[in-house]
């Protein structure tokens, strides 16, 4: 049975790197000693390196290892293996497409959909979706498809933004970007808002957090699930 974390973001104003999840995450991987962390979207451009060390840091602090993915010498037998995955942030294009060109998304497909924990944020969040075109990020690099994970049967915005009343911006926000998706596409989208998260059990997705999710469906009015609803496509 799939068990998942679907997070908008690894840190919230205010706090350091996955504090306000820590307790979330210190039950949901209680099981697992040495955790499996894919660092390709590389945020801010750091090296793999350099995230994994940051990532090993919070974990430590509940008594969870950390091996980066680029530590193994053979990629598809790390996710075969591993006690639980944690995907992070960043670039969803070089995200994605180090998934394709390491041929591992098919591993990890497989690895979650067979009860695998897996935590994603952001980024790591945006591979959950069926495809990963409501991703915020600059397209770096050109994957080869833009199809992702299939964990959840709906798109995520992550970090979703609402309107600034008053705002002089002219830019489009969120809300105008994913109607001009939904013109083309009949895939439904979740505007996760920081300090949001999605706990998904088999086919049961709960909205957890402080904050209510904004949820987007072709030709229909926007809704807003409170925290605790269960969201269904």
């Amino acid at each position: 049975m799939k068990k998942l974390i679907v997070a908008s973001t690894s840190t919230v104003h205010g706090s350091g790197y996955l504090e306000y999840l820590l307790p979330t995450l210190k039950i949901f991987f209680n099981e697992v000693k040495e955790l499996l962390f894919i660092p390709y979207a590389r945020p801010s451009g750091i090296s793999y390196d350099e995230y994994t060390a940051i990532v090993t840091k919070a974990f430590s602090t509940i008594n969870i290892n950390v091996k980066g993915i680029h530590e193994f010498e053979n990629p598809k037998e790390a996710i075969q293996n591993a006690e639980g995955i944690f995907t992070g942030g960043g670039n969803t294009f070089e995200l994605v497409n180090q998934l394709y060109k390491n041929d591992v998304l098919s591993d990890l497909k497989a690895a979650v959909d067979n009860g695998t924990p897996y935590l994603g944020t952001s980024a790591g969040s945006n591979i959950c979706g069926v495809n990963m075109m409501n991703t915020n990020d600059m397209p770096i690099v050109y994957p080869p498809s833009f199809k992702t994970l299939e964990f959840i049967p709906f798109n995520i915005n992550a970090h979703y933004l609402d309107p600034i009343k008053g705002s002089k911006h002219m830019g489009e926000t969120r809300e105008t970007r994913i109607k001009e998706f939904h013109v083309f596409n009949d895939v439904p989208v979740l505007g996760l808002r920081e300090g949001s998260w999605l706990e998904v059990s088999g086919d049961t997705i709960i909205l957890k957090g402080e904050h209510s999710a904004r949820f987007f469906q072709q030709n229909k009015e926007p809704i807003e699930l409170e925290s605790g609803s269960e969201v269904n496509s």
